[in-house]
């Protein structure tokens, strides 16, 4: 099987291309995006907002002895560069799709973009033949604010998921920690990937335990009956726009059914 290969000083991990997976964060600016995406990697909330141009992130998990890899897009709210957005969309495979239940406007974009998602992937579907789901969460953030301040209803998130078992809706905060790892779950569910991969369902390792991260025996002294570890590459670096074009050619012109990503090197 193809295998992944990512190394840092002493240590490295081999990936199967097969385990390993793109989740992108779209929504218009300052709904919480990277707050979402922050809470995830490392429970933390930032008070200070810092636009996003696009951040990337990894994540490695040693779940039962197998190997897992999970990039993490956090794009833009302003989408200056079209295409990019398309081609983020192209190589992704699960979605988080974020509004301010205090914005509606934010709440307009996030319909656009689903709407968007669903046209790209249906046209490249088309070309591959692929039969496989569209996992999706439309996320609602800030219901820690008062309900005076919502503009958005439920009830209106709701209809957006109804038709699609593969589309789940949730109101969180990013802020409190409010149904964040609650998303999750349903997302790696609905997207046959490992639940412990969620944020609650794992232990977290730091880089200086990589060398034996991936093996079989890899254990924790501390922690009992856990067999789930997680591990965020400090150094990732976001694969060239020229190979996930080629990751998307292959696919339409059917180069091989292994999925086949630029390799990442951590420093």
């Amino acid at each position: 099987a193809m295998m992944k290969t990512m190394s840092g000083g002493n240590c490295t991990l081999n990936v199967p291309a097969k385990n390993s997976y793109r989740m992108v964060v779209l929504g218009a600016s300052r709904v919480g995006k990277s707050s979402i995406v922050s809470r995830f990697l490392n429970g933390r909330f930032e008070d200070q907002y810092t636009p996003t141009i696009e951040d990337f992130h990894r994540k490695v998990y040693n779940i039962r002895g197998d190997m897992y890899q999970l990039d993490i897009l956090d794009t833009s709210g302003n989408h200056p560069f079209p295409a990019m957005r398309r081609l983020s969309i192209l190589t992704g495979d699960v979605f988080i799709l974020v509004f301010s239940l205090d914005n509606r406007e934010s709440f307009d974009e996030v319909k656009r973009l689903q709407k968007q998602i669903l046209e790209v992937k249906s046209c490249l579907k088309n070309k591959t033949k692929e039969s496989a789901d569209l996992p999706m969460v439309i996320c609602g953030n800030k219901n820690d604010h008062s309900e005076t301040f919502r503009k958005v209803r439920s009830d209106e998130g709701e209809d957006l998921v109804s038709s699609d078992e593969n589309c789940a809706y949730f109101e969180v905060s990013a802020k409190k920690n409010t149904n964040v790892d609650e998303m999750f779950y349903v997302l790696f569910s609905m997207a046959k990937l490992p639940h412990e991969m969620s944020p609650a369902l794992h232990r977290k390792i730091s880089i200086q335990y990589g060398d034996t991260f991936q093996q079989k025996s890899f254990r924790m002294r501390r922690v009992k009956d856990m067999d789930a570890y997680g591990m965020i590459s400090p150094f990732a670096r976001r694969p060239s726009v020229n190979s996930d074009l080629k990751y998307i050619k292959s696919k339409v012109l059917r180069e091989g059914q292994s999925r086949e990503r630029e390799k990442c090197t951590i420093q």
